[in-house]
């Protein structure tokens, strides 16, 4: 789709609502003056993204598909600086599914690559700008580079107070789930837990995303409308909003499109509308 319009089409696909957390809306006010979203609409507090088209981004244009990654980085740097603009205080990117390891082992082999270089080269940009890095999914098993990279990344950051980048490397929604029961299975086992002290609070607390409010909005690139096995358990109340754009064309107008749109939803929550007087 063409970049000239002055207002975005989007397709959105309506799941459920998530928890709202209330952020810095002065801070989007003042940014971004004229927004058809009411001034003092807070931003939401956590956005998810599922970043989708790389491939296909490099298809249409007869490029490889290495290519279609690289400018994905690119598009992620524009989403952190987008989300630090609009007074989002998480954005947890899918950077790495569970699946993906089925991919051709060239295309893993680049996209490892791509993870190192975004690490070395944006670790430091990132930690002036206050963002601090949180990595969730599997680290048993990752490449001794990586593992390293990524704990270097966290450990580096853990004190800044800015924005949470949430990355979801080598993650499975299910898979996350699974490791929190046989966590909390091994407590019962080992006496330090009793079955009926488990509920919903331990549970969350037990999954990678601990501390992490849940997100109040996903955004999916490309046109596609499934959760992909990502954040199976934190989306349960999440506004979804689906674009058609291929995630190397998502820019800032496509995020603060996105959100406005998250903003016209009517977040009940299983309860009444809020719009009812």
């Amino acid at each position: 789709m063409g970049r000239s319009e002055g207002a975005r089409q989007i397709e959105t696909a309506r799941v459920h609502g998530t928890d709202v957390a209330l952020g810095a809306a002065e801070a989007a006010a003042a940014a971004y003056p004229g927004s058809p979203v009411p001034a003092l609409a807070a931003p939401p507090t956590h956005v998810a993204i599922i970043m989708d088209g790389n491939g296909r981004w490099a298809a249409d244009r007869g490029l490889p598909r290495v290519e279609g990654h690289r400018r994905g980085v690119e598009a992620v740097r524009r989403a952190v600086r987008s989300a630090i603009e609009l007074g989002v205080r998480y954005l947890t990117i899918y950077s790495f599914s569970s699946e993906n390891w089925r991919r051709p082992p060239a295309e893993v082999a680049d996209l490892m690559g791509l993870m190192k270089l975004f690490v070395r080269r944006d670790l430091a940009d990132l930690h002036g700008n206050n963002v601090r890095i949180r990595i969730i999914g599997e680290r048993e098993g990752l490449p001794a580079d990586i593992a390293g990279l990524l704990d270097e990344a966290e450990q580096r950051t853990r004190a800044n107070t800015g924005l949470t980048l949430v990355v979801a490397f080598n993650y499975g929604g299910r898979q996350e789930i699974l490791r929190a029961v046989r966590s909390l299975a091994r407590d019962v086992a080992a006496g330090r837990l009793s079955p009926e002290a488990i509920d919903l609070n331990v549970l969350t607390g037990a999954l990678d995303t601990t501390g992490i409010p849940d997100p109040d909005l996903v955004i999916r690139t490309s046109g596609e409308q499934r959760l992909s096995n990502f954040l199976t358990w934190q989306t349960a109340y999440a506004e979804y909003v689906i674009v058609p754009e291929f995630w190397p064309d998502f820019d800032h107008a496509a995020f603060r499109a996105a959100v406005d749109e998250y903003h016209r939803r009517d977040r009940r929550f299983g309860g009444l509308s809020g719009k009812v007087g």
